[in-house]
């Protein structure tokens, strides 16, 4: 929700139109509906307006007395910040070639006079609700939504050179979805699979598809409706573009549609030119989400993975620690806490230069990795030194698995790029068993510096007496 002007309201909507009337009624309409209305009757100083008012959505005739719905989305794509502002055509007329130019020049969609307003309403949401998830993806990653993947600038489209998307044709009965499929061909260049109603499992065994289109007719309207809210709320479909086919021109149905997770209808039923317009405007939007959820997960992984080594970093090795050590004092099973150490890794850097350091440094990662269970810790702490904890781990296996560690260092020579002969290594470990059952040490939310700490001066021991060694953390009697 905004706050304009001390009430709270749902958007801010721009209507452009060159008649009065219209925008008037369009006011009282989208105003009781709690928007925010912003009107101009022309588009000479749109795009002035448009930046000073930011707003979430735009409503336009599709003439304007100095241009036409078509320019106007010209005029918004120069701009980054105003270049995913959704637009709605409203045409005087039924007119279907308007409309599928209209389409294929960028806009949103297309409706005709008279507007039903359950209809504009419904579209209104799902256009918005569309370009707010985009925004929250934009503020995840971290970028200026003036930028961000292209989400600022003109999609680039479907081109036939662009990978080609599974779109998935559900009907009600084996006959429509043949007959779309032979009508589709000719203006798609997408896999096109079919599937009935009943053939829902079908449908998402792998591969997913990208997009599903749903028809929305007869007596199994309901059902398909049901369907819509189910697609969007599994993991494996809740991110496919949807588009229901509406027959009849049921307005009702096709808000209802929106409402329950479609992401555009046709009203009119079923049109190949017009749905594969709509088909790719939603696969574009599509790929731009999905490489933006790349992103933040890329991004997410960056900031707890060692870019070299691909270990955890410190920045989550402490916290996983403190989970480990909690864990354990709830269950009363002991763990162990190992600092590793590559030993006189320096003379490495000094002699061959960093690149085989860093090569050395990456296999050394990989080894002692394949040590380890699925439930165990190891990070990179910095430098030639790792972390590894062993939940769940009695004094016994944790010698044993250090034992395996030192083994895996000490096994064979590493390869290292520009240099002749493979560099022998060795590795020293500390540890310290947390004992949180009352034999040892309590371990509670607060112990994990002193057990690393007290690992720390195993280490330390360790390097001292020699390098290649384990030593275990003994306390003072």
């Amino acid at each position: 929700m905004q706050v304009v002007k001390g009430r709270a309201v749902q958007g801010t909507i721009l209507i452009l139109d060159g008649a009065a009337t219209n925008r008037i009624m369009l006011k009282v309409q989208l105003s009781s509906a709690y928007y925010h209305v912003v009107q101009t009757d022309r588009l000479d100083g749109v795009l002035a307006l448009a930046q000073r008012t930011r707003p979430d959505l735009i409503v336009t005739a599709m003439t304007l007395p100095d241009g036409n719905a078509a320019a106007l989305k010209r005029i918004l794509s120069g701009d980054a910040m105003l270049a995913d502002v959704p637009v709605i055509a409203l045409a005087p007329q039924n007119d279907r070639s308007a409309r599928l130019r209209a389409l294929d020049s960028g806009i949103d969609d297309v409706l005709s006079h008279p507007v039903d307003d359950l209809l504009l309403q419904a579209r209104i949401r799902s256009l918005i609700r569309a370009r707010s998830s985009a925004e929250e993806l934009r503020l995840h990653d971290g970028h200026s939504a003036s930028n961000v993947l292209g989400f600022g600038e003109p999609q680039a489209g479907f081109a036939p050179s662009a990978p080609v998307a599974q779109v998935a044709l559900l009907t009600q009965n084996a006959a429509t979805a043949a007959l779309w499929r032979v009508r589709l061909q000719p203006v798609l260049h997408h896999r096109l699979s079919t599937h009935q109603m009943h053939d829902i499992h079908a449908l998402m065994s792998d591969p997913v598809p990208d997009a599903v289109v749903v028809e929305l007719t007869g007596a199994a309207k309901e059902s398909g409706l049901r369907l819509l809210a189910d697609l969007r709320a599994r993991a494996a479909t809740c991110h496919i573009a949807i588009i229901a086919v509406v027959g009849n021109g049921d307005a009702q149905l096709a808000a209802d549609a929106l409402d329950r997770g479609a992401h555009d209808v046709m009203p009119g039923g079923f049109c190949a030119e017009e749905l594969g317009l709509r088909l790719t405007t939603q696969l574009q939007h599509k790929a731009s989400a999905d490489r933006l959820r790349d992103s933040v997960r890329d991004g997410l992984r960056a900031a707890v993975r060692d870019p070299m080594t691909g270990l955890y970093n410190r920045r989550y090795a402490l916290p996983r620690l403190d989970a480990i050590a909690r864990q354990a004092a709830q269950s009363g099973a002991s763990f162990a806490l190992l600092l590793a150490d590559l030993d006189h890794f320096k003379r490495i850097n000094d002699r061959h230069g960093h690149p085989a350091g860093d090569a050395v440094l990456t296999e050394a990662a990989r080894r002692l990795e394949s040590c380890l269970r699925p439930g165990d810790l190891i990070a990179r702490m910095g430098g030639e030194e790792f972390l590894i904890a062993l939940p769940d781990t009695d004094p016994i296996t944790a010698s044993r698995t250090a034992a395996e560690l030192c083994e895996q260092i000490n096994c064979r020579p590493f390869a290292a790029p520009g240099v002749d002969m493979p560099i022998a290594m060795t590795i020293s470990i500390g540890a310290v068993i947390c004992h949180p059952d009352g034999k040892g040490r309590d371990c509670g939310d607060d112990c994990t510096a002193d057990l690393i700490e007290q690992a720390d001066r195993a280490l330390y021991v360790a390097k001292n007496a020699g390098r290649n060694r384990i030593s275990l953390f003994q306390p003072a009697a």
